[in-house]
């Protein structure tokens, strides 16, 4: 791109004096920072001399002044090492700054003042700390927003101090690479559209990307947004919502600077691990300390505290790969059923009856005398605060017995030691011989007593459906699937079994969590829900009670739903079920990620109404392609993926229905070319030719797909058509369809 030679002499003058300040700040940093570590090396060394040799008996009264002084070594070194790691962040953000300080600049003439100020935009804010002149404005400060929402002219934007008005006169961008200008372009929208349609045209990375310089009007709405509880984000392939959603965690962080929100308060749940590891670069890359991701089956297993759990990804390869319609049919309404609101409405009911009906209570003796009535027993549990956890009452009911007890036990001991004491063989051990007596007692009685106290909530669970008059009196009033009697019994069945259904653990983590409660996330303050089109009413029902005083950003497509039928009442469902006080649906219906061509193939599968939008550009037409036989198919393949490799894609997925397709395949091709296969749990870089099955390909994009098996057997049913979206909708570049035998009918 073309620039006049005033322009790039000034622009490069003042690179040089970015970049020059840069360095100064980052060698002043390292002295700094080396002399920490020297003072952190002697302080330790110092402290473990003190340990060693005046403080033998560290614990006694004697020493307390030497433990003061202990404490004070330790606390000294534990504010170098703060600070030392503190210096170690702010010396890779000098580093980065070196490399590329900025990426935009505004000129922008505020009401009150009589001249432009040249306003320059990158990753991290570089301040000159002796005149206090700001050299780069963070992407995330108040006034960059102005550069992402407005082109030039009349202006404003909200800060701290309320709104401020003003005017652009230019807005530029850069091209910066090791610390040189390669190129940089006055932008209005014609060629900022040019300039991201240039990027867009690059190889997919095998890692997600920050999108700082591209990010769009309606996507910096999303960024920022500070006010709303629950925001919930409707995005049609690839719109960047997943990228919106972490620029997004990135800016509450840097905002958490007033509001002490930092990357331990925020989560992310994640769909998979290679969904976790493909978006793991982006905060850092954006100069933030990356936050926790946890896929929903860690949550699961964590709340039961079991391993053998069925993953989401293992129940739809069983969905999608059963001959049986008869089973796969159970298989779906089982999973629909028990993840309604609708069971999660009986669970409720079930849960309330438990003190009143589900608990036997016994009567409780000790030392040969009547402690407790189980009807006395049953009355103070149904007398306390309802308002608390069932468990908790539990506990403070048998907090209560114990206690009573306790006073009783002195005059047990009295007893007991009498009655032993007159046995010749214990004449001189009474005591001991009485105390333990008592334990053994003590043990028994309380192992009684929790028999009603401590609740097995999967015993409670196989019991509700091993009574199924107790069910159906419980399910009153609530409309239940026609096959209810089929689902009942295939839930006994599946509970006998030495691992969990993923439908079941959903439901039992639902019942732990509303009669024991779960304290490990209590802390988080903003939770971050991806593919959120996937999850049904009792996930966000497990959600709300983990994380009950955190915001959410939740992200969805309902276009990309896998194994259910879903539309955009989800989200209405959602706020019903989250109730945070304000909250907000905002749709990205614009695509970045395909080509026109692509995207309008794609778009084959989706209702007309679909409303997609598409950001123009061009490439090749999708071929669906037959081939004869199998070996045909394999070499039509092998064909493709050397075409793919001589126009330089980087990324090349093969995609089948399901990861028996997936090993199937492999298997024959394999001897042929370098290739990987991806399967549940897989984890790496996605680069080179690998083959998917597509419930794992949901949120990634590929320089080029392949759909391997697009035949009529794979492809048929309307479920069938949101996989046949989400597979095309990878591609960034190029896209060609596979099949032998009849096509799909669902190819036009």
């Amino acid at each position: 791109m073309e620039n006049n030679a005033f322009d790039r002499a000034f622009e490069e003058e003042r690179l040089k004096k970015t970049i020059s300040l840069a360095k100064e700040q980052l060698s002043a940093l390292r002295a700094k920072r080396e002399e920490k570590e020297d003072e952190i090396v002697y302080l330790k060394k110092e402290m473990t001399e003190v340990t060693a040799h005046s403080i033998p008996n560290l614990w006694s009264t004697d020493n307390f002044y030497d433990l003061v002084q202990l404490s004070q070594y330790a606390n000294s070194v534990s504010d170098k090492a703060a600070g030392h790691d503190h210096e170690s962040n702010k010396i890779m953000t000098l580093e980065r700054i070196i490399d590329s300080p900025y990426f935009a600049r505004i000129d922008f003439k505020f009401d009150n003042k009589d001249a432009a100020e040249n306003i320059y935009i990158g990753l991290s804010t570089l301040l000159d700390e002796q005149t206090y002149k700001i050299y780069v404005y963070d992407w995330r400060s108040p006034v960059a927003s102005v550069f992402y929402r407005f082109t030039t002219g009349k202006v404003s934007y909200e800060a701290p101090a309320g709104t401020i008005h003003g005017e652009v006169s230019l807005k530029r961008q850069y091209e910066i690479k090791d610390g040189k200008l390669e190129y940089f372009f006055d932008a209005d929208i014609q060629i900022i559209d040019e300039f991201l349609r240039l990027l867009l045209s690059k190889n997919a990375s095998p890692s997600m990307k920050s999108i700082v310089e591209t990010i769009q009007r309606d996507q910096d709405i999303i960024i920022r947004d500070m006010e709303t509880d629950l925001l919930m984000v409707q995005g049609v392939a690839g719109s960047g919502k997943t990228s919106v959603a972490l620029h997004r965690a990135a800016y509450l962080m840097y905002k958490g600077l007033s509001s002490n929100l930092s990357s331990n308060d925020i989560v992310i749940i994640s769909p998979n691990t290679l969904f976790e590891r493909y978006i793991s670069n982006v905060l850092p890359e954006l100069g933030e300390n990356n936050v926790d991701t946890v896929l929903f089956e860690q949550i699961l297993r964590s709340v039961l505290k079991t391993e053998d759990i069925q993953s989401r990804n293992e129940y739809l390869e069983c969905l999608l790969t059963s001959g049986d319609k008869k089973y796969r049919d159970l298989l779906k309404s089982s999973m629909e059923f028990k993840c309604s609101d609708k069971f999660t409405g009986i669970l409720k009911r079930f849960i309330t009856e438990l003190p009143n009906k589900r608990i036997e209570f016994s009567d409780v003796y000790y030392d040969g005398k009547h402690i407790e009535t189980r009807q006395l027993l049953k009355m103070k549990l149904l007398k306390q605060n309802k308002g608390a956890l069932l468990a908790f009452r539990l506990e403070q009911l048998e907090k209560s017995i114990t206690e009573s007890i306790h006073e009783k036990r002195k005059m047990r001991m009295k007893k007991l030691s009498s009655i032993i004491s007159r046995q010749p063989v214990h004449v001189f051990e009474a005591e001991e011989v009485a105390r333990m007596l008592s334990i053994l007692e003590s043990t028994a009685l309380i192992k009684n007593i929790r028999k009603f106290t401590r609740l097995d909530c999967f015993s409670l669970y196989k019991e509700l459906f091993a009574d199924k008059n107790s069910f159906y009196r419980l399910a009153k009033g609530i409309k239940l699937p026609d096959n209810i009697e089929e689902i009942i019994n295939f839930t006994l069945k599946n509970l006998e079994k030495d691992r969990l259904q993923y439908d079941d653990a959903l439901a039992l983590v639902f019942l732990n969590l509303k009669t024991k409660g779960y304290t490990d996330y209590a802390g988080i303050k903003q939770v971050v829900i991806d593919e959120a089109q996937d999850y049904h009413p009792i996930h966000f029902e497990i959600l709300n009670a983990l994380f009950s005083k955190a915001r959410f950003t939740v992200l969805g497509d309902v276009n990309q739903t896998i194994g259910k039928h879903e539309d955009i009442s989800l989200y209405d469902r959602l706020r019903n079920i989250l109730n945070r006080k304000k909250s907000a649906l905002v749709t990205l219906d614009k695509s970045f990620r395909c080509t026109s061509e692509i995207l309008a193939f794609s778009s084959q599968f989706l209702d007309s109404k679909s409303g997609i939008r598409s950001f123009s550009r061009s490439g090749d037409v999708p071929k669906v392609i037959a081939a004869g036989s199998p070996s045909a198919l394999d070499d039509l393949i092998i064909e493709e993926i050397s075409t793919c490799q001589e126009k330089g894609y980087r990324s090349i997925a093969l995609v089948c229905k399901t990861e028996q397709d997936s090993i199937s395949l492999h298997e024959r091709l394999k001897s042929r070319t370098d290739i990987r296969l991806v399967k549940s749990g897989t984890v790496i870089d996605l680069s080179g030719v690998f083959i998917i099955p597509v419930y794992m390909a949901k949120g990634l994009e590929f320089d080029a797909v392949l759909l391997c098996d697009v035949d009529n057997r794979h492809y048929n049913s309307e479920d069938d058509k949101n996989l046949l979206y989400i597979a095309c909708t990878r591609a960034l570049h190029r896209l060609n369809l596979f099949y032998t035998g009849d096509k799909s009918v669902l190819l036009q």
